[in-house]
């Protein structure tokens, strides 16, 4: 039986990455690609360890979230709080996202030059922001997108932000290019675009996860991709007890995965498995 293989790190196109190649079949394998969440796990390393997808027989690519990682910016974590207090979304959600799906073509085909990952079907996941930016993949980019694993999804930025600035105690001043990052960032609108692909997609969301901010927007995208999929069971919500947003917690100076990251993986390797057949 064959074991995990090891995984490759480096750069792609300036875009930090971790691949775990597929246990047999390299040449005809085919590709899922993630993007961490701003959370825990916040790092494309972070996120292989939280979500390791074992045993799923598939290259699997993990990438960096610019201004994370390797990619923070001079005066470390510290300085992202600081721009997020300042306006998180559009020095935060919009340039990240933006970004992040401009250069992921570029990666995966430097990628697949640099290890023969086969041009076939692709699948996509991502935690809260790194979901949006699945999401905004399928939207956008015209790749056989077969399926898609969506962790407490950041589905509709407004009511995400609003939820958070509750939270605080704060009231987000929405301006005419914020609430055009938000009309970026509302996949419930913009789900015929993704529904043009038909892909199928699990959201995978925690019990204990602000409702107004993830649950709500996620039933909300559910709905209204049924309206557009000729099989609305290729839709499917899930609602983790217990589970909170983020997939790690701190332990001493790293993170760990929490409790529920390996309800979660065991739910992303089925799905995957069933939909691309692997």
């Amino acid at each position: 039986m064959r074991t995990e293989t090891a995984a490759l790190t480096g750069v792609a196109a300036g875009v930090p990455f971790l691949v775990v190649p597929p246990l047999s079949d390299p040449a005809t394998a085919p590709t899922v690609v993630g993007w961490h969440l701003m959370d825990l796990p916040n790092t494309e390393a972070g996120f292989a360890e939280t979500l390791p997808l074992d045993g799923l027989n598939a290259w699997r690519v993990y990438l960096g979230l610019p201004m994370h990682g390797t990619r923070t910016p001079p005066g470390g974590p510290g300085v992202l709080l600081e721009a997020g207090a300042q306006d998180a979304v559009l020095n935060l959600y919009g340039p990240i996202s933006a970004q992040a799906v401009a250069e992921v073509g570029p990666a995966l085909a430097d990628l697949r030059d640099r290890f023969g990952i086969a041009d076939g079907p692709i699948g996509v996941f991502g935690g809260s922001l790194g979901a949006a930016i699945a999401l905004q993949v399928m939207a956008e980019h015209r790749w056989p997108v077969s399926a898609a694993v969506l962790i407490s999804p950041l589905t509709q930025l407004r009511p995400m932000v609003e939820a958070i600035a509750k939270q605080y105690g704060i009231q987000y001043p929405w301006s005419a290019p914020s609430l055009k990052v938000a009309d970026r960032l509302d996949f419930v609108a913009r789900a015929d675009e993704i529904a043009a692909q038909q892909p199928a997609i699990l959201l995978a969301v925690g019990a204990e996860d602000d409702p107004d901010a993830v649950l709500h927007p996620a039933e909300r995208l559910q709905s209204a991709l049924a309206v557009d999929y000729r099989d609305a069971g290729r839709v499917e919500l899930r609602v983790i007890d217990g589970m909170a947003h983020a997939l790690a917690e701190e332990v001493g100076a790293g993170s760990a995965p929490t409790a529920h990251a390996a309800t979660v993986d065991r739910l992303a390797v089925g799905w995957f498995q069933r939909q691309l057949g692997r």
